[in-house]
Formats: C-alpha cells, structure tokens, sequence
C-alpha cells in the first residue's frame, strides 16, 4: 500500500489529511481484497492524495448547469451567545423552523435577529433549548477526553440477535471473525456465493438497502456503487431531501420513496429486504426500531446479513439519542475551539471530514465484512460506526507529523473534477479516490432524481 500526489492538503492544525487518506486507503484495500475473492492476485494499492483531498470536498466542487450550491444556510454557522458561542444547523426547512420556534422567534425571522436572540442567552440554555424542540444547536466546547471507538464490531449470535462485542480504533473489520465460537458457526447460515467479477467490479452482485442521509451514509454507498453494488435509497415520502446533496452523493445508486407506516409500502420493503446482503442505516440510535427495523429485528429475519449503521455523537453516552451533523459534532466534541482563529472565533476542519471519512470506513467494513463472510464465520455481520468516533480518532488516535514534501507536486484540484449529464442537468463532480490497481475511474450512472425509481433490485 503506497501514498503518491500532493501533499499540501486539507491544510489544518489536526492531521485531517492523514485521516483522510487513511479511511480512502482501508476502502480500497478491502474493495481490493474482495476483487481478489472473486477471481485473481490482490491488486496493488495506491492511492493519490490529491483525488482524496478533492472528494473529501465534493459538495464545494459540485455545479449543476453552472450553478455552485449552497451548502450551508443562512441560519446556520457560528452565533456568540452570552457567555461563548453555538454553532446551529437549519439546512433543512423544518430544522430552521424548530430553531426559531425554540427561541421564540417568528417563521421568517432572519439571521440577524437570530444574532440578536442568540447573544442574550447562553450557550448551554440555546443548546438545550433547541434539543427539547428538535431543533439543532450546539454549544462550542474544550477539546474532549471522552473516547468513542472507531468502528465496533457486534456479534450475531445463534439465537438471531446481536449482543455486543468488540470495540476497535484500528478501523478494520476483520475483527468480526473472532466473534462466536466454532460451534457456533456451524449453525450459522452461508453468504450467499459470489462468483467472478470484474476487477473494477468486486461488489457486483451485492444488493444494498441504503437508509441514510446526509453525507456519511450516502458517501458510503456511493462507493459501494462505485465498486458495482446495486444500491437501492429507501426515504420516506414525508422527508424531502434536498436535490442539490442528492446531486452530489446519488452517483451509481437509485433511489425510491416508500411510506414503512403504511401496509402495501411495507410489504414491497419487506420483499426487497428477503433478498438483500447489505442493509446501511444513519439515523440516530433506536430510531428505526419503532419501525421493526432495528438490528435485532433486521437479524431474527435475515441472520445472514451485513448491517452497517452510523449516527452523530457514539453509541452510548448521554448524547447518543441527540441529532447531529459533521459541523456540529466538530463543536460538540472540541474541534472547532481547537481550529479558532486568534481572536477566539471557532474554526472549521478544511473539509467535512468526519462525514467523509466515516463514510469510507463504513464502505470499508462493509466490503471486508463480505469477504470475511466467505472466508471465515458464517453468518451476519453487525458494525457500528459514528462521527464522534472519527472525531476522536482524529483528536487523540493519529499522529501528527509534517509531510514530506520532497519532490511533491502542486495541488490543482481541477485534475480530478469532470462533467457529465444528469437528471438534474449538467454536473460538474469530483472523481472517486478509491485506488486500486484497476480500480474504476468513474460511476457508471450519474445520480437519477430522487425517489423517482422503482422500488425493485437490478
């Protein structure tokens, strides 16, 4: 495994790019074993910095027809309160309408009389405030000493249930092959078999629930797509998402609307999930399982399947049931007051990188999982991933060292940004960083429209 291309980028006082071309690295490993699985040597891994810094930033790099994306909106940022500073999320009209109402503001009320609002109270009371009301508001906290691990690894027992198992900050999942023991195994049920496959194609084959949003989950299975995955979005009719981020993280997969409180959308689920290996979740902790689609009830069904869930802040801890975005768990946990600026603003990582880099891990696990399922334990596959864990991975579990930079070459981003036509018009988007000796280049569709295809497999 090699590094090549820039070394001048995502420039930060942490080792973001460190991290960054880690979690593309142990994606592209994986992706390379499972390529080896399914006919050949391991191809050689090599990944170019310069393709990790720009998609760890696809979002700023998309326009569609010309037009660049907002990413953040106007109620959104870093407010100073009465004793500090917040940093709120209101992307989502209806996050922006609880914000407001928390603070007894009107519906159309602008950023400046948010400003206003926000600096009479302090941080922790606007926190809480916006919690009770679902809303989204985080105050600006020290650097944390709470550890959260990378990835955990839980065991799927005999019994059809998953108990809780190993821990790990390597973040690799070939630990899932110690749990249970052998006479376990036995009585476990077989993966499904997986016969050759094209090397840019290791996932071909695969079917993938994809019940995420917002840039962890839906980088996961983009590059789960990418590697040839069918990669089915499941939403709600009744949560818009927004087409801009869709745009950006739909490239490879398609995408449905199913109402899961409703009997005949139900039954077509069901159907999909009889026949899938794959089931991806970001949503927060226990909040599929009114559902019947927490862990628990998705193995007593299908014993043999991989879950992969990911949510904000760990799974465990007082925060663990809290909403939560990139830029707020960066507050949250230290971050953003280790980045401040010298007048004591808080500062931002250069890219969304617990976002982006958690995605590539749980794309990562998913694909070691699937070949660890062929080559070792039977049976299903239970990993747990979560932005606080990438963020104290960056805080506390990477070294911090300067680059060499003998003989490295300038960083233009342009060289990994193409255009291509869409549903949505013309898109300019950054290219994959997965590198592999003959790994794809590019997606083999670009993103469709969102919850306009049918709700079936390939």
């Amino acid at each position: 495994m090699g590094f090549h291309g820039p070394v001048d980028v995502l420039p930060s006082g942490l080792p973001v790019r460190r991290l960054a071309r880690a979690t593309v690295a142990a994606c592209s490993l994986a992706a390379a074993e499972l390529a080896a699985l399914r006919g050949g040597p391991v191809p050689a891994v090599r990944v170019d910095q310069g393709a990790v810094a720009t998609a760890f930033v696809s979002e700023r790099h998309l326009a569609i027809d010309g037009r660049s994306p907002v990413n953040f909106a106007p109620h959104s940022g870093f407010w100073r309160t009465a004793d500090g500073w917040v940093r709120t999320h209101a992307n989502y009209p209806h996050h922006r309408t609880r914000l407001l109402a928390a603070l007894g503001l009107a519906p159309d009320a602008g950023p400046e009389q948010l400003a206003e609002t926000l600096g009479k109270l302090p941080s922790e009371q606007v926190q809480e405030r916006a919690y009770a009301a679902g809303a989204l508001a985080v105050a600006v906290a020290p650097v944390s000493a709470t550890m959260h691990p990378l990835v955990e690894h839980l065991e799927v027992t005999t019994s059809n249930s998953a108990n809780a198992g190993s821990a790990s900050n390597a973040g690799s999942a070939s630990n899932s092959a110690n749990a249970g023991s052998a006479s376990n195994a036995a009585s476990l049920p077989a993966a499904r078999p997986l016969g050759p496959a094209p090397v840019d194609r290791p996932a071909a084959g695969i079917r993938v629930l994809d019940l995420t949003r917002v840039i962890a989950g839906p980088v996961a299975t983009r590059t789960l797509a990418l590697l040839g995955a069918d990669v089915l979005r499941v939403d709600s009719p009744r949560l818009p998402e927004s087409d801009d981020a869709h745009a950006d993280t739909g490239f490879g997969k398609r995408s449905t609307r199913l109402d899961l409180a409703d009997p005949a959308d139900r039954t077509v689920f069901e159907d999909l999930l009889a026949t899938a290996d794959v089931v991806v979740t970001g949503y927060r902790p226990g909040a599929l399982d009114a559902l019947g689609l927490g862990p628990d009830a998705l193995f007593t069904r299908r014993p043999d399947l991989i879950v992969a869930q990911v949510c904000a802040w760990g799974w465990t801890g007082p925060w663990a049931g809290r909403r939560g975005f990139d830029s707020l768990v960066q507050a949250g946990v230290g971050i953003a007051a280790h980045e401040a600026a010298p007048d004591g603003r808080p500062g931002v990582l250069p890219a969304q990188a617990l976002d982006h880099g958690t995605g590539y891990l749980i794309a990562g696990g998913v694909l070691r999982a699937l070949t660890d399922q062929r080559t070792s334990r039977p049976g299903g596959r239970h990993l747990r991933f979560s932005l606080a864990g990438t963020a104290s991975w960056l805080l506390h579990g990477i070294e911090r060292r300067e680059p060499d930079r003998v003989g490295s070459e300038p960083y233009d981003p342009s060289r990994w940004l193409v255009e291509t036509d869409s549903a949505y018009g013309r898109l300019r988007h950054a290219l994959p960083p997965i590198g592999y000796e003959g790994a794809p280049a590019d997606w083999s569709r670009p993103p469709g429209r969102w919850g306009t295809d049918a709700p079936v497999w390939r």
